[in-house]
């Protein structure tokens, strides 16, 4: 299972987990900040479960390149 987890109120907008995950990340037209799309959130923390390895490495690649390191990956 892949869980990913995205602390939204720290986003700064640069869209780079769009660019290299676009089908689970967006970016919000009312604030600029990224989404993890079918989330649940938790205190601002919003995460998705998935049974879909294939999300992994997108994935994976948009928390490396967040500058603000708040894309979190695990694969469990």
């Amino acid at each position: 299972m892949v869980v990913v987890t995205l602390q939204r109120n720290k986003c700064i907008g640069c869209n780079y987990c769009v660019e290299l995950a676009p089908n689970q990340f967006q970016m919000s037209k009312k604030d600029g900040k990224s989404v993890l799309l079918k989330s649940v959130d938790k205190k601002g923390f919003f995460t998705i479960k998935s049974n879909d390895h294939m999300i992994l490495e997108d994935c994976e690649n948009a928390a490396k390149a967040c500058p603000v390191k708040i894309i979190d990956v695990k694969d469990i």
